[in-house]
């Protein structure tokens, strides 16, 4: 797998050289970067550190809420912020268990003491004690479970993790043996905050063994490493500033480095591969890397933005938890896409000839012409025997892999995923034992009562919601100062991820509530942390369609201009979905069904959250297309040089196999090392892109791809010459293109094939 020796951009020597004597934009701008090296290293440390003191001065502000927009959730706070200024903030519990009674008197004097400590702390506005009047519902059957309800002054996002932290620590230290105290709540989620674990160094570990493998050279290997740790260390500093600006959730910086890293690495790789391949041509140093740039380097650019205009896809969502992500995620890419195409080759310039010094024994060598032993040619010739079989088999592994994606729930998961050490976790554990899983999401109903509308409605409103299916409780409303509006309560029966909580909240919106307030002015709004979260996946999943049409359209008219066809952009874009599909058929069967979840570290099962689907599409439909387009790029460089469609896929994949494995193999460990951590938001994403990555190099790339150009021959090629005058060329090759076949000729090579 190692041993194929021209990259996925080569360009035979015959071409090397445009008539112009002129290299393109990024040739002349690797040239300049080349003959000023010391001053580009001296801007990027200086970016590096200026960027990195700024944002450590300027701070963050990291957040994980959820936009409201004109949901019903939405209209349930606003109105309670008006009207019920003490009841908009977010709420956290405090639950006890008891080796005796609670109500004995000397546990019942530890609860209350606690209490009185904690509505001292800052933003907290009030506390419903278990022994308050009408609070025994608060006090388990068994009576050896109880909880109290800290009202806060704020959302929890808006609150410091100082604050947090206090709140926190100020509950645990009261815990002794035979007195348990845990906390719950967004805003303890917000103090604890687990790690992500060391899934950056593992994954950086990894790309450098696969580097060594590939390069065969300690200096080689440690350029595209060095390349996209200046690009992410920039990132971090970008993505701590949008914070204070947009709403950039605690694991932005992380998924912003599982992105950049991978991306990162990647681009370095193809750059330095094409790199050393001009050295073994004869090339000296600076005409090596101008010839890297004008080749690979043009791929890189259309693979980066490609990914970016994917990423812009997600702006479709109109979420502003999605802009941050979004934006952190594409100011990773640009700035190692960038260090790409502007400090690396002025670290190629500093290594020289030297690039393969401190080699490692037995490994790869760069070479200039194709390798007809290498694994790559044989296997490619393989593939070109028997088209029908390899499609058929990789179409069938393909449509297994995705079939658990029509079983997939979009909700967002609860404390219940927790690590079972977090105390968020251990407080949701305690409030299901004590008075079932409902009471870790209940809803809270806002009532409307305009003037003239007596405070009995909201009594009857409390009494049909009693009487609801799958209602465990519901407290006595709470009606404002002014008699205007009134808050309720509701504890469903099930836990807040459950399809059951999401029916029972449609069935009080659309039935419960009108038939109570039916023949009244009145009206009532359902919300609060769960209502507001099955109200975003609804969001999400309505939007969810237009993202992937949105995006596959666009890829498909890039694709178009590219390659100049029309059955190879469609044939693009069917298998980047299967392979997507493959990757949600996966993330299903591991964290909802449960399959190998103890080899994840999953702990429990649950739904998947609904912006996951979303960005792993936009994110994964822009990665496909770096691997399309260094696959494809060389073998319609052949087609145009020998007009031979079976010569030039067989050829393209036996150039493109190794470097496009090494890249993959990059992506597969840096995503996958995120499974590591104890974020379940990031296990999931991190086994999606994982499984997506190894699946499109492996079986859409090096398998369905060229299986299926075979079979296609010369149709692959064909592009109506209307079309051909008004849509762009786009080059990703920096190559002069030669006169395009004679029509009757590609016809003639397709009745060939």
């Amino acid at each position: 797998m190692v041993n194929s020796t021209a990259d996925a951009t080569s360009i035979p020597d015959t071409r090397s050289t445009p008539p112009s004597g002129r290299a393109g934009a990024p040739g002349r701008l690797a040239g300049w970067c080349h003959d000023h090296r010391r001053l580009v290293l001296g801007a990027w440390v200086v970016a590096l550190v200026v960027m990195s003191v700024v944002s450590g001065i300027v701070g963050s502000n990291y957040q994980d809420k959820l936009s409201g927009g004109a949901s019903q959730a939405q209209k349930a706070r606003d109105l309670l912020a008006e009207r019920m200024p003490g009841q908009q903030g977010d709420t956290a519990q405090v639950v006890f268990r008891t080796d005796g009674a609670v109500t004995d008197p000397a546990n019942q004097a530890k609860i209350e003491a606690l209490l009185g400590q904690l509505k001292s702390l800052p933003h907290v506005s009030g506390i419903r004690s278990p022994f308050d009047q009408g609070g025994r519902a608060q006090i388990s059957a068994q009576n050896t479970i109880a909880y109290a309800t800290i009202q806060l002054d704020d959302d929890s996002e808006k609150i410091s993790v100082t604050d947090a932290k206090q709140l926190l620590d100020t509950g645990k230290a009261a815990s002794t043996d035979g007195f348990e105290v845990e906390l719950g709540g967004q805003i303890i989620a917000k103090a604890e905050n687990p790690a992500p674990g060391p899934a950056e160094a593992i994954g950086l570990l990894a790309a450098v063994v696969i580097l060594l493998v590939a390069f065969g050279s300690v200096i080689a290997m440690g350029l595209p490493i060095v390349t996209a740790m200046f690009g992410i260390g920039i990132g971090f500093a970008v993505v701590s500033l949008l914070s204070k600006w947009l709403v950039v959730p605690t694991f932005g910086p992380q998924m912003a480095a599982m992105i950049g890293i991978g991306v990162g690495i990647d681009y370095a790789l193809f750059l330095v591969t094409r790199y050393r391949q001009g050295l073994a041509e004869g090339r000296d140093p600076r005409q090596a890397v101008v010839r890297s740039l004008d080749t690979s380097g043009r791929a890189v650019l259309f693979a980066g933005c490609t990914v970016v205009i994917s990423l812009l896809g997600m702006l479709l969502l109109g979420s502003s938890f999605i802009y941050g992500l979004a934006f952190g995620a594409i100011a990773a890419v640009v700035l190692v896409m960038a260090a790409s195409m502007t400090l690396l080759p002025a670290l190629l310039g500093f290594a020289g000839n030297a690039i393969d010094r401190l080699k490692v024994p037995g490994f790869h060598r760069p070479s200039a012409g194709l390798d007809e032993h290498s694994f790559w040619y044989r296997w490619s010739r393989v593939i070109q025997r028997h088209p029908w079989l390899a499609a058929g088999t990789a179409l069938v592994v393909l449509l297994v892999l995705a079939l658990p994606v029509l079983s997939m729930h979009l909700l967002f998961t609860d404390s219940g995923n927790d690590p079972a050490a977090l105390s968020t976790r251990k407080a949701y554990d305690l409030l299901s034992d004590g008075f079932g899983p409902g009471a870790n999401g209940p809803l809270v109903v806002a009532v409307d009562l305009p003037a003239g509308t007596p405070s009995s409605v909201a009594d009857h409103l409390v009494t049909d919601l009693r009487q609801t299916p799958g209602v465990a409780g519901v407290a006595p409303a709470r009606l404002n100062p002014a008699g205007d509006a009134a808050a309720v309560i509701v504890v469903p029966a099930t836990s807040p991820q459950s399809s059951e909580t999401e029916a029972l909240v449609h069935q009080l919106r659309n039935n419960v509530i009108p038939a109570a307030l039916s023949g009244t002015s009145a009206q009532a709004y359902v919300g609060g942390v769960t209502a507001a979260g099955i109200d975003t996946a609804s969001t999400f999943s309505e939007r969810l369609l237009w993202v992937i049409g949105a995006v596959v359209v666009l890829s498909f008219l890039l694709l178009m201009a590219v390659f100049r066809s029309i059955a190879v952009p469609i044939k693009a874009a069917i298998m980047n979905l299967l392979s997507i599909g493959a990757a949600y058929g996966v993330i299903v069967a591991v964290f909802e069904w449960g399959w190998l979840g103890p080899v994840f570290g999953v702990s429990r099962n649950g739904p998947i959250d609904p912006w996951i689907p979303l960005m792993l599409f936009t994110i994964l439909f822009g990665l496909s297309m770096d691997y399309e387009v260094f696959l494809l790029s060389r073998i319609r460089e052949e087609w145009l040089r020998t007009g031979d469609n079976a010569t030039a896929v067989a050829d393209g994949l036996a150039q493109t196999g190794r470097v496009i494995t090494a890249a993959a193999a990059i992506m597969f460990c840096v995503f996958g090392s995120f499974v590591i951590g104890d974020l379940r938001v990031l296990k999931v994403f991190g086994l999606g892109l994982a499984a997506a990555v190894l699946v499109d190099a492996t079986i859409v790339r090096m398998v369905l791809v060229p299986a299926t150009m075979e079979l296609l021959g010369g149709a692959n090629w064909w592009f109506p010459r209307w079309l051909d005058r008004i849509i762009p060329v786009l080059d990703v090759e920096g190559d002069p293109e030669p006169a395009s076949p004679d029509p009757s000729d590609m016809e003639s090579a397709a009745v060939r094939a």
